[in-house]
């Protein structure tokens, strides 16, 4: 449990990014709704996303499969949804369904489609997933090539388990503004052709991008989930 100032910081800080999100929807005409907010949680204690959750904010993402571990039992009163947002090994697959993980934002290839459809049949359910895409090119990101996205689309149809909301994408990390605003233009174009061609209906036109340093050009590129985590929580450990 964590009091005081430690709390009042946490939420002071949801405050300034909901302001963000809301002033960046504006510029460009946009329905403050139509973009959610994900505590990005990785390295931060439970007793710091608790507050976060019961102020209301019950969208959150690990990166790691331990964290989910760590905090599940810690959390396990409060009523939130959880996403992975990390790079997917298969022999995770098992813990996407023990600590009930209700959307893979990280799908990147076929192999881990076909396990994933293969336990999730055995589980007689079905599974919320997001193509991550490598929209800025870099080898150290994980993530489809852009060029590859429309196939691996109609490849995902052959899985009935899988259901696509959408797509997301590491923004580059850059000074560069137009080169980060570029990675994101990407995505939506990627999500547009889909749409437009269709071979995605608008259930599945999600938009995970943005962060704590460029959420505003993300959400003005068409962002319809920003992912947060230092803003509000403090740097974390690495």
């Amino acid at each position: 449990m964590i009091y005081g100032d430690d709390m009042n910081e946490i939420l002071n800080n949801i405050k300034i990014i909901r302001r963000r999100m809301e002033t960046a929807c504006k510029k460009v005409g946009r329905d403050a709704a139509s973009v959610k907010l994900l505590l990005a949680t990785k390295t931060v204690p439970p007793e710091r996303v608790r507050v976060a959750i019961e102020a209301g904010e019950t969208l959150t993402g690990e990166n790691k499969m331990q964290e989910f571990a760590l905090k599940n039992p810690a959390l396990s009163d409060l009523k939130y949804e959880r996403h992975f947002i990390g790079h997917l090994q298969t022999n995770k697959i098992k813990d996407i369904v023990k600590y009930d993980v209700h959307c893979i934002q990280s799908l990147d290839s076929v192999e881990l489609a076909q396990k994933l459809d293969k336990r999730f049949q055995a589980e007689g359910r079905s599974i919320d997933v997001m193509i991550q895409v490598n929209t800025s090119f870099e080898q150290s990101k994980s993530g489809l090539e852009p060029d590859n996205v429309t196939s691996f689309i109609k490849e995902l149809k052959n899985y009935d388990t899988l259901k696509l909301k959408g797509f997301m994408t590491i923004g580059l990390f850059d000074s560069d503004e137009d080169a980060v605003r570029q990675s994101y233009v990407r995505l939506r174009e990627i999500r547009d052709h889909a749409l437009s061609g269709g071979l995605i209906s608008p259930n599945s036109s999600e938009l995970s991008m943005g962060m704590s340093h460029d959420l505003e050009i993300a959400i003005e590129e068409g962002a319809t989930i920003v992912r947060i985590g230092s803003a509000i929580f403090g740097t974390r450990a690495i």
